[in-house]
Formats: structure tokens, sequence, C-alpha cells
């Protein structure tokens, strides 16, 4: 008798270990099953909406539907006027709610009127009316202007003074009015003297930004800034590079009035060099007085020209959008040279020659092997390259791979060498280095050197190229720590180099290639529009010594145990 009574308490624990157990298994397949769908209903909607809705699992601060007032966790957020909703709430916010217009007309008394979004404040702002801070109450609460920015508490709301003006706040002179659009789109004649009228009204220092971003630059910052420049300026300004083409995004510049656009270009120096291919385009339509200055965000691996601009090596969101847009209103013009790397194939005289376009570098040796194997397997892998301190992980292994391979070695005896119609002996070099602008690899000043043969810095505009060669890949790091110099070989206006025998890796600014016997010759193309950051510090010199010899040793550290290893 109690055997069977131990026997049916057995099985009782086991079903419920088994309904314990399958049950939850059981609603994760259900809901694994249902999210694909949700998803697709959730896509199908967003794009018939006028909002620029994104859905997120998880909202990173206190946040309220904008509908029913409710706290939410999970839900969807229009990354251009802010309104938030939870998931039952979108279709009745879509009609509900008004998103930023693109384009609309003036008041009757030629005012502009402000567009609030009620609730979910930015964190730390203050009424512009009571000076107090708003947002405090856990509740849906206080309004924030999608335009100028402005926040106001409810009572204060109504006791504002200019009720319905907007002035556009703090960065109205980079934003694209909707009602400059609204004038344009309904001009008889569109011609450049028709915009210049229009634009007296925008204010004397109007000078609009228009932002082209690439998010699969670097660490994946390009999708988190394209909302935050649609919520301070106009959505039309703000250009993902994977919807559209730089050369379909500068066609806005010829509706702006001559010369007064700014393009940022978010991305590594490869999205630099292809914004600059199209404006070069620009110039062979007629296009030229429309032609923007351009600046950088960088957001790549190496960002080389961005550094040599004064912006710095990287972005990974250490500096407010408020502030980078404050820098480039007070960035200087300069000009850069573009060059135009011809290559021509041994025994192909009679087929079209490879024509690229420099701003950077073009090297052939270590540095462009080191980058040919990186992107064979970015290809193949992108998801793992996704950040930028993984990406360069990668290039210092395969840099200390080569320097027991040593692929490059004996470049002397393969490769002639003419700088403005010269011919150059060269040393036993296994790599050598075509320089534009100041910064290569990733941050180092390759031809001013250090110690004792200190040379003057480079310019951007001076129409020269700088010439060096290297001995190897650990030549390389001791370059870039600082611990050796190259071997600089001198400057000009042309460069011309013959690959007399096999196949050699090469890259212009970082777009690598193996190549046979040829001949690539450099010559001048053009100079493109730039704007330089002056008061960022981007030079390692102005850290302090002990901080270079703590840095110095721990890569020498580090590429010794990376030389074990491989």
């Amino acid at each position: 008798m109690d055997g069977a009574v131990e026997s049916r308490e057995e099985w009782t624990l086991l079903l419920w270990t088994g309904f314990a157990v399958l049950v939850p298994v059981l609603i994760t397949l259900w809901c694994s099953f249902q999210r694909p769908k949700r998803k697709v209903q959730l896509k199908d909607l967003f794009r018939k909406s006028k909002h620029g809705w994104h859905y997120t699992d998880l909202f990173n601060k206190p946040t309220y539907c904008c509908v029913c007032a409710q706290p939410i966790l999970q839900g969807a957020f229009c990354d251009c006027c802010g309104v938030c909703a939870d998931e039952q709430c979108i279709p009745r916010a879509d009609i509900t709610l008004a998103c930023k217009e693109i384009m609309a007309p003036l008041r009757a008394d030629g005012s502009f009127n402000h567009h609030w979004v009620r609730g979910n404040v930015p964190l730390a702002s203050y009424c512009s009316v009571c000076k107090q801070q708003c947002g405090t109450q856990p509740k849906l609460c206080d309004y924030r202007c999608v335009w100028c920015q402005a926040t106001v508490h409810d009572d204060c709301k109504m006791a504002l003074s200019s009720e319905g003006q907007c002035d556009m706040g703090e960065f109205h002179s980079v934003i694209i009015p909707p009602q400059y659009l609204h004038q344009v789109n309904n001009l008889r004649r569109r011609h450049p003297d028709e915009y210049c009228k229009l634009a007296v009204a925008c204010g004397s220092v109007w000078s609009p930004l228009l932002v082209l971003a690439n998010t699969r630059s670097g660490n994946n910052m390009g999708e988190v800034l394209l909302g935050e420049f649609r919520t301070r300026l106009n959505p039309v300004q703000v250009f993902d590079l994977s919807d559209i083409t730089p050369a379909k995004a500068l066609q806005l510049c010829t509706l702006l009035p001559p010369g007064g656009a700014c393009v940022l270009v978010c991305g590594g120096d490869g999205t630099v060099g292809w914004v600059l291919d199209a404006i070069d385009a620009m110039k062979l339509k007629g296009q030229d007085q429309f032609i923007p200055r351009v600046t950088i965000l960088p957001l790549g691996t190496g960002n080389d020209l961005s550094n040599s601009l004064g912006w710095g090596s990287g972005y990974a969101g250490e500096i407010p959008v408020e502030q980078l847009i404050r820098n480039i209103m007070e960035a200087e013009l300069v000009k850069m040279d573009r060059w135009k790397v011809q290559v021509v194939s041994k025994g192909n005289y009679f087929r079209k020659p490879k024509v690229l376009s420099m701003n950077n570098y073009f090297s052939v040796g270590p540095d462009a092997l080191m980058a040919l194997n990186f992107h064979a397997h970015r290809e193949k892998t992108p998801s793992f390259f996704s950040s930028r301190i993984i990406n360069k992980a990668v290039y210092f292994l395969y840099g200390t791979k080569d320097c027991l391979v040593q692929e490059c070695k004996d470049l002397d005896k393969r490769v002639e060498l003419e700088l403005d119609g010269e011919q150059v002996a060269l040393p036993s070099l296994e790599g050598i280095i075509v320089c534009n602008v100041g910064y290569w690899g990733g941050g180092c000043r390759l031809w001013e050197g250090m110690g004792d043969e200190p040379y003057p810095p480079t310019r951007l505009d001076d129409g020269l190229l700088e010439v060096v060669g290297v001995f190897g890949s650990f030549h390389c790091a001791q370059i870039q720590v600082k611990l050796a110099n190259p071997v600089r070989l001198g400057q000009a206006h042309t460069v011309r180099l013959v690959l007399k025998s096999s196949r050699m890796p090469m890259q212009v600014d970082g777009e690598p290639w193996a190549q046979g016997p040829c001949t690539i010759t450099i010559t001048h193309k053009t100079q493109a529009l730039m704007l330089y950051h002056s008061a960022e510090q981007t030079d390692d010199e102005e850290s302090s010594p002990s901080n270079h010899k703590t840095k110095k040793d721990l890569t020498v550290d580090l590429l010794c145990v990376f030389s074990f290893l491989t």
C-alpha cells in the first residue's frame, strides 16, 4: 500500500515537473512565432505613417505614452518629433498627433508657429518662462517645441508672451525652415537669385547643414546620430546613405543659395571619399556654384582625414550633438588637395586604365596587406567587425603575422619609383606610402616624425605629396608608437611607380586590392572645400611625457605577446 502511494506521488511530481518545464517552452515558442507576424504588421504601419517610428523593447528613461498618458517600458518613438506611444496607441497617435512638417506656409503675420509635443521632455531641461526644471513630475507633463527645442511647464505655456512665434532656437542658422521649402516649391522660376531673396528672411549667417550618415561605419553609431539630427534639424536635411546615394542627397544643395550649404559626413574615410566624389560629379554637371563645404564626424576605424582636419580620431557619443553643431558653426574653411590614381596593368595598354580618387594616401606593402586581409574577412563575417576596437585588434594581429612571414620583402627589387620625373634609388624596403594628409595608420604623424630629425608639418593645400618607405610591419608598429621614423624618400607634385614583377597588395584610402605588374601614376585632380576645427586637440604629443612612455611600453609588450602567439 505504501509503495503504491509513493509511486503515485512520484508520478504526480514527474507530471508537475514536466508541466513546469514544458509550459514556459511552449509560451516562448508561441511568442517567437508571433513576433515576426507582429514585426511585419508594425513595419507596414510604420511605412504608411508620417512619423519616423522606431520600435524599442525597453526605453532608456521613464517614458509615458503621448496618447493614453500611461507609463510604458516598450513601444515606439518618433525620432523626428519625439512622440512616444505604446503598441496599441500607435494607430491613434498617427491620426491625432502631427509630426514635423518639412514644408509649411507662414502665418498671415509672417511668423512661424511653435510645434508643441507634450511630455517626455529631455532630462535637465528648463522652462523658458519661469526658468525652473521641467519634467520632474512622474506623469505625462510639460511641453517641448520640436523646432526651437524650448520647454515650458503646463501652466507656463499659457503665459508665453510670444505665443506661437518660433525662432528655431539656437541652431536657426543651420536649419532649413519649412516655410523656405514651401516658398521654393511655389517659385515659378527656380534660379539662384530667387533662392538668395528667400534666404534673406532666414538671417545673414544662414548656412544650412546637411547630414549624410553611413549606418554601417565603425561602431554602428550612425543609426543613433540620424535620430539625434532629425530631432534638432528639419528631417529633410538628414540622409541615410544606406537608402540614398550621396549624389541624390546633394541635390538639395541646388535648392539653396549658392555656396551656403555645409555637409556633415558621419562615417569613415571611405564614406568621406564617396561624398567628395559625388561633389566632383556636381562640378561636371555645371553645378559649381552650389558646391557645399564638407566636415566630418569620424565613425570609421582609421579616420586619418578627420584627424588631420581637427575632428578627432573617432566618435563614440562622448560629445552631445548640440556641441557638435556648435563646433561646425565655429569651424574655419580650408582647401584640401585631391589626387587621381591611375593604374595601367602591364600588357593591357589598350584597355581603359583603372582610375581612383585619393584623399589620404596610397600605399604598397605591409600596411596594404593588412588592409587586404582585414577587408577579406570583413566581407565574410561583417557582423563581427562592428566595433572600432575589434577592427584595430584584427589589424594588429595581421601586422604581427606579417612580421614573421614578410610577404612584401625585396620590394626595392620589384618596383621603380619616380618623383616629378626623377628616379629615386630605393633602400631595402618592404613598403612605400604616398601621403596627402598629416595622419596615417589611425593617428600617426608619418612625415613629421620624432626625435632629433623632425620635419615641418605637411599642408593639405600645397599641391605636394609626401613619399616615405618602411622596412616592414614591425617598423610600421615602431613608427606608430613613436619609436622610429620612416624612410623619407621626398616630396613631389607627380608620383610614378612601376611594379615590374609579381603581385603586390595595394590600397587607396583603406580600399585594398592585389595588383599584378603595372604602372601607377598619381597626379593632382582638384581641391575640396573642407571645414577645419582648430580647437580640437588631436595630436598625442599634447599629452604628458609620462603618458607617452606608458603607452609605448604597453604597445611594445602587446606586440611581443601577439608575435609569440602567432
